[in-house]
């Protein structure tokens, strides 16, 4: 079943916004705020596909809002639709400036504004949708190098508001070389999208993302996860790949294929890296290598520090 569309109306008149709400909530979840400030919040938590925003409000007012909205690499890619009662072009103009796409003048008519909001709606998807393709690897389905950038960008962004923790995990297919060298490549192929099923079945909370990190290296970016937890799902990783019973006589670590895998969880704090996780991730792995393969090796670490070399 497909999710609704989303819609924050934010308007310091509160007849306004029933209004806008009673002309699109058949069709749409609707959140609504009352002040600049409240918008911020409600869209960063709640990440609407579309935000009709007033103009003319108290302490903050919607032009503001929107240069912070398109300022923040969460909520940047929210269209956002002036509503306001201002007629004039120059009115206009400075909104479209600031990264607003449209302007519904009030008093409003319905049936223009389920139009516009529909057609914005439509042109958002399809953007989504062309932007999902770019970010997916095209033979296992997972996310792609871009993705785990954009993925750790905004989760150190979101989870940096309240000191969140994230976890990352980098694995890799033990002697995959050898492999492809003993079974062809097509073998080899088929291998990556059984490590990768293996990969997403392990991973359970719709937050988190996995990933093909490159060639035979995969991750898994985990907000909210703490240590323990990220180590638990590490090494159910490592399991189902056993368990997935692909035989490999070229392995030095296992009569079947297997993964290592690096474990990297830290506090999200002001001024942290993202590329902080997917390094301390990687040194562990190379621990993990060092030992002997088809292991799992982690870190609690600082991400404003820098990592031992």
């Amino acid at each position: 079943m497909n999710k609704r569309p989303s819609i924050l109306i934010v308007d310091d008149e509160v007849s306004n916004i029933e209004i806008l709400s009673a002309v699109l909530e058949e069709d749409h979840d609707i959140y609504f705020a009352t002040s600049g400030t409240e918008a911020l919040e409600i869209a960063r938590t709640t990440l609407p596909d579309l935000i009709l925003l007033d103009v003319l409000m108290p302490g903050i007012d919607g032009y503001e809002v929107c240069a912070a909205i398109k300022a923040d690499p969460l909520i940047a890619d929210v269209p956002v639709i002036f509503t306001t009662a201002l007629g004039d072009q120059e009115a206009e103009v400075k909104g479209l400036m600031l990264g607003a796409i449209d302007y519904i003048t009030k008093p409003i008519l319905p049936i223009v504004v389920r139009a516009r909001v529909r057609n914005h709606l439509d042109m958002k998807r399809m953007r989504d949708e062309l932007a999902e393709m770019a970010v997916t690897d095209a033979l296992t389905g997972l996310g792609n190098r871009r993705r785990l950038e954009k993925s750790l960008n905004q989760e150190t962004a979101r989870l940096s508001r309240t000191g969140g923790q994230l976890s990352v995990i980098i694995l890799d297919i033990d002697f995959f070389k050898k492999f492809n060298d003993l079974y062809g490549h097509t073998a080899g192929d088929r291998c990556l999208t059984m490590v990768a099923a293996a990969l997403n079945r392990a991973v359970h909370h719709a937050s988190d993302v996995t990933i093909r990190y490159g060639g035979e290296e995969f991750a898994c970016v985990l907000p909210e996860i703490d240590h323990l937890e990220a180590m638990e799902i590490a090494l159910g990783i490592r399991d189902r790949v056993q368990a997935l019973g692909i035989p490999h006589s070229g392995s030095e670590a296992s009569p079947f294929v297997s993964v290592s895998l690096g474990v990297a969880t830290a506090p999200c704090l002001p001024g942290s890296q993202p590329e902080a996780w997917i390094k301390a991730a990687d040194k562990q792995l190379y621990v993990a290598k060092a030992a002997g393969r088809n292991l799992v090796e982690g870190i609690i670490f600082e991400a404003t520090e820098s990592l031992p070399t």
